[in-house]
């Protein structure tokens, strides 16, 4: 079979890749992680084969970070394929830009295929269009018939440039700017681990019990699970016994394809910030589940995103700051996400949805699974996804207590949801 061939020799960082970059620093990892748990243990010698005829088909993953005098810039390196290594204890280890770590990295241990990417590179749509293209094409060099469908892509074909767009510029077309202010919000931090340990705590949970559940309260799995993560914090910040109790807050990817059509494989998300005050009183958690309910509904839309998608791409385009060398962008934007990207939330949870995949792979994998890496500020993080009936959903973070996430599955259980704990913690 032939393979596809890189169409150009470097890349610009998009927005959020921007941001990432800037960021970056040896304790905070911009790096997370899918995982496909398949029906037999991996054959590695296969899974390498794998990625060598997949990774043509994705030139934007193909790059070394460079630093230019005013951006860092992706530099297409069309020999890079990924050494497939046994799994590691503590996964989304950061990326160091002066050593030799690339941005890409593929794992495996029994029956799991382990990828991780360095968040400029792609959200969480375009890492899973990679993790269906190289299964697929594992079970097929195992003898399994997989057709190019649900976003499989074809080795063979050649990339398309659509796919490596930045698709924020396209859209950035509102009258309106709006930009994500907002005061602090609680923080929820323990006893750190020793550098670098990243304890995973991973709850299997059916999708038709957290539906039945959700269904009650009339809000969405994703309303359902954020409300839920909402009420844990405010039990740990009412145990804390403060004198005056700061929101509640959780930031939360928003996937802008479905509002503003593009194919891109980079990043193309922004962020929902849904919040309760406790300051104003008790609350149920029927009543935190509809605020969550109502808040996505009326923030969550195109109009109010396009005005985000144009605040940030002015910023970009602003002849002031491209005058600017590239050390102080990196302060000034680190400085920037310190005050505007961490202190209004008091953690992170993302849910990509559902890995729909071809009948013929689904047969092949027990579950699919996500993994944030170590946050800026040191809490604990929040993924989800589902496959089948298996939600998976995980926590990781670098402090020695677990309560939220107990606090947590103790209320999923209460709340008729059964969970299966899976951990990489020794204790």
């Amino acid at each position: 079979m032939q393979m596809a061939q890189a169409a150009q020799n470097w890349y610009r960082l998009d927005n959020a890749g921007m941001v990432y970059s800037a960021i970056q620093r040896d304790d905070y990892s911009a790096v997370y992680r899918f995982s496909a748990v398949m029906d037999a243990p991996v054959d590695p010698q296969r899974l390498q084969r794998a990625v060598q005829r997949v990774m043509p088909r994705f030139p934007g993953f193909q790059v070394r970070i460079r630093r230019g005098v005013f951006w860092y810039y992706f530099d297409s390196d069309p020999s890079f394929v990924p050494a497939v290594e046994p799994d590691i204890a503590n996964p989304c280890q950061p990326i160091r830009f002066s050593s030799k770590d690339r941005l890409m990295r593929v794992f495996y241990y029994g029956p799991r295929i382990s990828i991780e990417l360095f968040h400029a590179l792609a959200d969480g749509a375009g890492a899973l269009v990679l993790l269906k293209t190289l299964v697929a094409e594992y079970l097929r060099l195992g003898g399994v018939e997989v057709p190019c469908t649900e976003e499989v892509l074809d080795p063979a074909q050649p990339p398309d440039a659509e796919e490596w767009e930045d698709a924020y510029p396209r859209y950035a077309t509102s009258r309106a700017r709006r930009s994500l202010k907002a005061g602090p919000a609680y923080s929820y931090t323990g006893t750190p681990e020793p550098f670098y340990t990243l304890n995973v705590i991973m709850g299997l949970i059916p999708v038709d019990k957290v539906h039945a559940a959700a269904k009650r309260y009339g809000v969405s799995i994703t309303e359902f699970l954020a409300a839920g993560l909402i009420q844990a914090l405010m039990v740990r910040q009412r145990s804390e016994g403060r004198r005056r109790e700061k929101p509640v807050a959780l930031v939360v990817p928003v996937n802008l394809r479905p509002w503003f059509p593009s194919r891109t494989l980079r990043n193309f998300i922004l962020t929902a910030r849904p919040f309760i005050d406790p300051e104003l009183g008790d609350y149920t958690f029927a009543e935190i589940a509809s605020q969550v309910h109502h808040y996505m509904r009326l923030h969550v839309t195109r109009q109010e995103m396009a005005a985000y998608i144009t605040q940030n791409v002015s910023l970009q385009r602003s002849p002031l700051l491209r005058l600017i060398p590239r050390p102080l962008k990196n302060w000034g934007m680190a400085a920037g996400f310190r005050m505007l990207g961490e202190k209004p939330y008091s953690t992170t949870f993302t849910n990509p949805g559902v890995f729909r995949v071809p009948p013929e792979m689904e047969a092949h994998i027990r579950r699919v699974e996500m993994v944030l890496g170590q946050s800026y500020s040191g809490h604990t993080n929040c993924a989800a996804i589902s496959m089948g009936n298996t939600l998976a959903l995980s926590f990781s973070g670098t402090m020695k207590e677990a309560d939220l996430e107990r606090d947590f599955f103790r209320w999923l259980v209460r709340e008729g949801v059964p969970v299966k704990i899976l951990s990489n913690r020794k204790d």
